[in-house]
C-alpha cells in the first residue's frame, strides 16, 4: 500500500529552531550560565569570565538576550553607573535545558 506524501513542517517553525534562535552564537549560552551561577553579574565580571569577548560583541549579546526576554538589566541612578544583569522568569526555565547539556557533558567527557 501507498502511503499518501504528508507535507512536513519546516524546521524554521519548530519549538527547537525557536530555541536555537535565542541561544545561538558563541556567547549567549556561557553568558546565561554565568547569570544562573553568579547573579546578579556586573558587565565587567561576565567580562572576565568569558576572557575573550569584545565589549562590544558582549554588549550585542547582553541587549539580545534582553530583548528576547531572557535578561533582566538593572541599571542604577549613581556615579558611577552601576548596572547588574539577572535572568528573567523566561530565563531561569531556560536552564533546565542548560543544566540537562551540562550533565550530558560531564556523563560523556572522554
Amino acid at each position: 500500500m501507498i502511503t499518501p506524501y504528508i507535507e512536513q513542517a519546516n524546521f524554521e517553525d519548530t519549538g527547537f529552531s525557536y530555541t536555537l534562535s535565542l541561544i545561538s552564537g558563541k556567547h549567549k549560552m556561557v553568558i546565561l550560565y554565568c547569570l544562573m551561577e553568579f547573579a546578579p553579574v556586573r558587565f565587567n565580571q561576565l567580562r572576565r569570565y568569558l576572557k575573550h569577548i569584545s565589549d562590544k560583541t558582549l554588549s550585542v549579546n547582553l541587549k539580545e538576550l534582553e530583548a528576547d526576554g531572557l535578561v533582566c538589566r538593572t541599571e542604577y541612578p549613581q556615579v558611577p553607573p552601576k548596572v547588574e544583569y539577572t535572568l528573567t522568569k523566561r530565563g531561569m526555565s531556560l536552564m533546565a535545558v542548560l543544566d540537562q547539556l551540562c550533565t550530558w557533558g560531564e556523563n560523556n567527557r572522554r
